[in-house]
């Protein structure tokens, strides 16, 4: 999977998107003799995003392809005294960078800093890092160097995911969802992860055709109203005849036959012939002509009684005369709830009149700004939506902009390590951990436990002694099966089983989900989802975990035999 081989991995993380502050460190632990030392650091969030009770963990593949990639190049072993200036592009053509990665570190640390050191990152690479879906394990320099871009790439990764989740939980499974939302997006390659990441979380495809090119994401898209409005009916296609959908039988000139079409079907509305928009008839004719065999009009641009609905059904009624079926209409402003039940009614009508029966199931798009409110009342019993576009409010997620991922060190040369601050909230909990979801006879979920790795693993048929979290006292629960939360990707720079493939990742985050219970899924108020703690035959809780799962739950130093959260999805 070389990444010089791979286009989607060419679209991976390089090295140095990273903060300054790794290098610094990195440099500190080479020159205290601790590079090669061996560190596990522990990658997750505190608090489960838009005060929901579940988050999708997303990024895996992303950090796979960045961990087995991951070299620091350069341009030869001299360090250079000042920043470099630009290479040309041919200069560096293993990763895409300019200045090479060696050289450019060298131009923003210490002047004095040792020639070796710079040696020692030329060597580097991720052959001696392990990860379990996201704990991280190998050398302290080359793990300590991993933060920054794994953060980078499983915290928006994870926040899309969970926020298009919530959409498809809103929508229900009946409608479909299609992210649009590049142009909102933060850069190209926060659009890239949103249209990834929203199919993973449950949207049905993406407008972005770089996500269906580099991801595989379905894509889909029709017209804007700019070539509507480029249209202004003086138009003359350069050839407007289109053959029967068979195959067999003379061409037809289609705008003709709109034209007619247009007389019975305006005296069917009651409008005048006059009153539809002619430059909006020329696009969807001319759109007809490029697509008949999937023509989508766009019903808004003037008037969607007067001009809109007319002008689409005489080119869906002259394109059902040679046999072809228009796929679907799309409204993008006004009251869209309201409009779609009266476009579906003109349809019906419209079907029955001229004994079309397909015409009264066109499929009906709505898009523009809807938030969580809007989609909730588009998908309300009776809607006559079938399909909903959503940007802004899946790309940017509004509710809440970031998860808040943090990775932090819990263990060097196999010693625990702790940090503690000021804040409660921010104390990590030491050691190698280990996390198992239990489950009841008919498989539903009971909670999930936390222990360190070198503990026994809980088994199924065992009654059990857990500290949920938030509680004073222990519980006890015999599980029917139990399910290891970690899995082991990478280990000595190499894969240990094939990556899932994003419909694959979609499934199952899918499954996943619907295993939760609907009080867990409710996204206002919901039942938290239960994290216990041990087992251990301490008499007592070895610390109080948090009210919102996933948490860090704050640990004091006299008990060391404490977990970290972990992430259910």
């Amino acid at each position: 999977m070389a990444a010089e081989q791979d286009p989607e991995g060419r679209a991976a993380a390089r090295p140095l998107l990273t903060d300054l502050y790794q290098a610094t460190m990195a440099l500190g632990y080479w020159r205290a003799g601790r590079a090669q030392e061996a560190a596990e650091f522990e990658l997750f969030f505190r608090r489960c995003p838009f005060g929901g009770a579940f988050a999708l963990a997303a990024g895996l593949r992303d950090c796979v392809r960045f961990l087995r990639a991951f070299r620091l190049r350069d341009a030869g072993s001299s360090r250079p005294r000042a920043r470099p200036a630009p290479r040309p592009a041919i200069a560096t053509a293993h990763h895409g960078l300019s200045p090479p990665d060696v050289q450019f570190l060298a131009s923003v640390l210490p002047p004095d800093t040792e020639p070796a050191f710079f040696e020692h990152l030329r060597a580097l690479d991720c052959s001696g890092v392990t990860v379990p879906l996201l704990q991280v394990s190998g050398p302290l320099l080359v793990v300590q160097l991993l933060e920054t871009p794994l953060l980078c790439l499983v915290s928006y990764a994870s926040l899309i995911a969970t926020n298009a989740a919530r959409l498809r939980l809103i929508a229900g499974p009946e409608k479909r969802l299609l992210e649009m939302g590049l142009r909102r997006a933060q850069g190209p390659d926060g659009g890239l992860t949103a249209s990834t990441y929203s199919y993973l979380g449950g949207f049905d495809g993406s407008s972005n055709v770089l996500a269906g090119q580099l991801r595989g994401v379905p894509v889909a898209g029709t017209l804007a109203h700019s070539f509507v409005t480029s249209f202004s009916g003086a138009e003359v296609p350069p050839d407007p005849m289109l053959a029967p959908a068979a195959g067999q039988g003379p061409r037809v000139d289609l705008a003709a036959c709109v034209e007619v079409w247009l007389e019975r079907v305006c005296a069917h509305l009651g409008l005048g012939a006059q009153e539809p928009h002619p430059g909006e008839r020329a696009a969807f004719v001319a759109y007809a002509l490029a697509f008949p065999r999937a023509f989508q009009g766009l019903l808004d641009t003037y008037s969607v009684r007067r001009s809109g609905l007319p002008n689409f059904l005489a080119v869906a009624l002259a394109l059902e005369e040679l046999g072809y079926q228009a796929v679907g209409v799309r409204l993008d402003s006004g009251d869209l709830l309201q409009q779609a039940q009266e476009v579906r009614g003109v349809f019906r009508r419209a079907a029955a009149q001229f004994q079309v029966p397909w015409l009264a199931s066109v499929p009906i798009a709505v898009s523009n700004n809807i938030d969580e409110e809007e989609l909730a009342r588009l998908a309300q019993k009776g809607s006559e939506v079938d399909l909903i576009g959503i940007g802004t409010s899946v790309v940017t997620c509004p509710r809440q902009p970031s998860l808040g991922c943090v990775y932090k060190l819990v263990a060097v040369g196999g010693q625990p390590r702790m940090k503690l601050t000021e804040d409660p909230e921010k104390q990590t909990l030491p050691g190698s951990k280990a996390a198992f979801r239990l489950l009841g006879a008919d498989g539903s979920l009971l909670l999930d436990v936390l222990q360190l790795a070198e503990e026994p693993p809980p088994q199924a048929g065992q009654e059990l002694r857990l500290w949920p979290r938030g509680a004073r006292e222990s519980c006890t629960v015999r599980p029917a099966h139990v399910e290891p939360l970690l899995r082991l990707w990478v280990q000595q720079g190499q894969l240990c089983e094939p990556l899932p493939s994003l419909a694959e990742s979609r499934a199952f985050a899918q499954l996943s989900l619907s295993r939760l219970s609907p009080a867990h899924r409710r996204l206002e108020q919901p039942e938290q989802y239960q994290v216990g703690v041990g087992p251990t035959p301490s008499p007592r809780p070895l610390c109080s975990l948090p009210p919102q799962p996933p948490l860090a739950p704050p640990c004091p130093p006299c008990r060391s035999r404490c977990l970290r959260s972990y992430r259910p999805w």
